[in-house]
């Protein structure tokens, strides 16, 4: 079987492994946007990834009404930055996030005809608060692109934290999948056990039903520095407390995060596999500091090293016993 990143979606195969990042600043120049694109494309070239993840990011000050910890620059159009810096030095496909909530109808078809000769893949991003106004509703999105490019496979945000205090994510996630979802990206995981019962709900509901199930790729970021910490929690990610004080407490914050987003994945993919559900990886870096930029990397050799260790030990258990 090919091992194109096309091919472990529409297999939907356990193991894929990407590598999101935000494109640079819309103010840097030409020659500033290059140099930073030469750096990734020198990390990332030959380490094996099944493809990028290109963030399309947005304010979000209505989201919360806290003050956000770094200001807020407006980013490159992830299309642009991958076509026109990173596509041919990589040679990987890239996921590119598309906000869909300020477009209208017109500008979303341009945008989903682009292309049409060659396989792409996206996740819609919704409106980011309730007190937003939206054009288009992730649903019409997919129904889009559906009708007008089956060569873009769209995929949908899962928050499996949210499913603590709702307990529906594993619905919110089926309806996605029923208007097209091929696959999700989870918000940056840190809650081991809202993310079991997430996993939980969708497996036993999709047995129940005689549904399948998607590949999950769970989104995995370090955590360098306090100020990050508190970056994390701004964009709504969910971070129990005893792993805060962990972090908090730590000689070195950035090593604590990486052991413990390490020891989160391993637990979640052991448990996601063994009950046949196709479970992913999606690491990143919030923080622009080379240090943690450096250390997400590692954490993606580690992890990728963890899911072939963890895949044979679930084989070997698999093997029927010989007489």
């Amino acid at each position: 079987m090919s091992s194109t990143l096309k091919d472990k979606l529409f297999h939907k195969q356990s193991g894929i492994i990407t590598y999101g990042m935000t494109p640079p600043k819309s103010s840097h120049t030409p020659e500033k946007i290059r140099e930073i694109a030469d750096k990734q494309i020198e990390r990332l070239k030959d380490i094996g990834i099944d493809g990028l993840v290109l963030y399309d990011v947005q304010d979000e000050a209505e989201r919360t009404d806290k003050d956000r910890p770094f200001p807020y620059l407006k980013a490159l159009d992830p299309t642009e930055y991958y076509r026109d810096y990173l596509k041919q030095e990589l040679g990987i496909p890239a996921i590119i996030y598309h906000c869909v909530a300020n477009e209208g109808p017109d500008k979303l078809a341009q945008w989903i005809l682009q292309d049409r000769d060659e396989q792409r893949f996206t996740v819609y991003v919704g409106a980011s608060s309730s007190r937003q106004q939206v054009q288009i509703r992730l649903p019409e999105a997919y129904r889009m692109s559906g009708i007008l490019n089956e060569q873009l496979l769209p995929g949908g945000v899962v928050i499996p934290e949210r499913h603590r205090s709702k307990g529906d994510e594993h619905l919110r996630a089926r309806a996605k999948q029923e208007s097209g979802c091929g696959f999700f990206i989870s918000q940056a995981t840190y809650d081991v056990e809202a993310s079991k019962s997430f996993l939980s709900d969708y497996y036993y509901h999709s047995r129940e039903n005689g549904l399948d199930m998607v590949p999950i790729l769970f989104n995995i970021a370090p955590c360098g520095s306090a100020k990050t910490l508190e970056f994390m929690k701004w964009l709504g990610i969910s971070i129990p407390k005893w792993l805060e004080n962990e972090l908090v407490h730590s000689q070195d914050i950035l090593d604590k995060s990486v052991e413990l987003s390490r020891k989160v994945f391993r637990e979640l993919y052991r448990f996601g596999v063994e009950k046949g559900i196709p479970i992913g990886c999606s690491v990143e870096s919030v923080s622009t500091r080379k240090v943690e930029i450096e250390a997400s990397i590692q954490l993606l050799k580690d992890i990728r090293s963890d899911m072939d260790e963890l895949s044979a030990q679930l084989n070997e258990t698999a093997q029927p016993a010989v007489l």
